[in-house]
């Protein structure tokens, strides 16, 4: 495998060009190392979140039956996308991208030091700190990534960000592995705690090396006005009363209950995309042919949903398969349920490389309608996968599987992911008006967020309280059915959308 272009020292203005040890300019090892251990946090935490949920109150879990764990987990991943939508305008309007990675920074750190703490109190809360930190940071160190490279300099820009895809990858195969050993076979509040310790070291790094940025990223790309800063903190300060008195009062009557905020969050999901499209669609600056493709990128937006409803299920429903029904006994040793997060990065990183070949080779001759339907295709497999994985169990009289079911779905989910995830961003961009592009990049955050509710629901609303072959069948059919219609329908959606 060839070695990664190192990005440029660039000569502008401001900005120094000294290089680090790697060859890289210093700037760029400090925001490859910064991202890097955020990642290794967050791979980390989420690995473990739905084993600690379901682990018995006895035990020092939260003692949450499957479904419910499995919504908790759907609907954190679900505020991570929500919050990005404020954390990019905070970073563009009032902060500026560079302190915006930092107190994101630092509220996640906050986040798993409360998760590290023994107990429910802060539990919660953490899991808030996290998921508002996150939403602040990732937007912001893509924007501030960028902010780096001429305009013109494309070439460059995707070598910087093909490097940091390549750092997610390689994170989150390694934090499931140390985090996930710690956590299972020691104690999950020291696993959590493993994670500030990345989050931590990741500050230091982005800490130290902020003097290589020069100016870059310090004041906000479009400063908000005092007028619209004034009206966004008092919009905040009325929504910040409503939900005191609403959950103060939800408190003081006893019947307050985790739950009432998950359901929050799941309306959010649904009630905030819904609403970005209305402001989009009767905004006046759009033409008639801009209006004709927002109103098609419907369509994709909800595949999106879609998509990301399965495959964040990797992460909860998935992880409860391998904890409750697959052999996990190797040589008289019992491996961590945890370890299993590790196989999707993997097979992302050795089949990214096949399907970029593939959508170089295809060009246009292969739209992105049917790449959408390649990748669902392609997780529908991996359903169909566990599916009979779950029918076998039932028969076994162990009721296990073999963990080979597991790993053959997994590299299923990682290839849909490779097919379908890359492509929907660069989708988006292509298809949004000149003066919307920041709106319709809030859009593909969005259907994430949509997508987390809806999967963290689907294991409660089918009636099951653990996944069943049947569960899986039904999901992998409607994702099936909707790759196939995309790749069905590409023509029309081609032409409508304009890419």
């Amino acid at each position: 495998m060839t070695a990664p272009a190192k990005p440029p020292v660039l000569p502008r203005s401001g900005r120094p060009a000294g290089r680090g040890p790697l060859g890289w300019p210093r700037w760029f090892t400090t925001l490859f190392g910064t991202d890097i251990w955020e990642r290794f946090s967050f791979y980390g935490m989420t690995a473990i979140l739905v084993l600690y949920a379901t682990e018995p109150t006895a035990d020092g879990g939260l003692g949450l039956s499957d479904s419910d764990a499995a919504l908790l987990f759907g609907l954190y991943m679900a505020s991570v996308f929500l919050c990005s939508v404020p954390g990019g305008w905070l970073g563009d309007r009032l902060f500026g991208a560079s302190r915006a990675v930092l107190y994101g920074g630092v509220l996640i750190a906050l986040g798993h030091v409360s998760m590290a703490i023994p107990g429910r109190l802060l539990f919660y809360p953490g899991l808030l700190l996290i998921a508002a930190g996150t939403g602040l940071l990732k937007p912001n160190m893509a924007n501030l990534l960028s902010a780096f490279y001429a305009p013109r300099d494309r070439a460059g820009r995707d070598a910087g960000f093909a490097i940091f895809y390549m750092s997610v990858q390689v994170s989150a195969l390694a934090a499931p592995v140390i985090v996930g050993a710690v956590g299972e076979t020691v104690d999950w509040h020291l696993g959590f705690g493993l994670a500030a310790v990345g989050m931590a070291l990741g500050l230091l790094q982005y800490v130290r090396g902020t003097r290589h940025f020069g100016d870059t990223g310090r004041a906000p790309s479009r400063a908000a006005t005092p007028a619209q800063r004034t009206r966004v903190v008092r919009r905040s300060l009325v929504v910040a009363a409503v939900l005191a008195v609403g959950y103060g009062t939800d408190a003081a009557l006893g019947a307050f209950e985790i739950v009432h905020v998950m359901g929050l969050i799941g309306l959010l999901t649904i009630v905030v995309p819904a609403v970005f499209f209305w402001r989009l669609l009767r905004n006046p600056l759009l033409t008639p042919e801009e209006r004709v493709r927002v109103k098609t990128y419907i369509w994709l937006f909800l595949a999106s949903a879609l998509f990301w409803a399965m495959f964040l299920q990797g992460g909860s429903v998935f992880s409860l398969f391998a904890k409750e029904t697959t052999d996990r006994s190797v040589l008289g040793t019992t491996i961590p349920t945890s370890w299993f997060q590790s196989a999707t990065p993997l097979f992302v990183l050795l089949t990214a490389p096949l399907f970029a070949t593939l959508w170089r080779r295809a060009g246009d001759r292969i739209n992105t309608a049917v790449k959408f339907g390649i990748g669902m295709i392609s997780t529908a497999l991996a359903y169909t996968v566990m599916s009979l994985a779950a029918w076998q169990a039932t028969a076994s009289a162990s009721g296990k599987v073999s963990p080979w079911w597991l790993v053959a779905a997994f590299l299923l989910l990682a290839a849909g992911e490779v097919a379908f995830a890359p492509v929907g961003m660069s989708a988006t961009t292509a298809i949004a008006p000149a003066t919307f592009v920041s709106q319709m990049v809030g859009l593909f955050w969005l259907a994430g967020a949509l997508g987390g509710g809806l999967g963290g629901n689907a294991l409660k609303l089918s009636g099951d309280e653990s996944p069943s072959a049947a569960y899986f069948l039904t999901l992998g059919l409607i994702t099936l059915t909707a790759g196939i219609t995309l790749i069905l329908t590409r023509n029309p959606l081609g032409r409508r959308l304009g890419v």
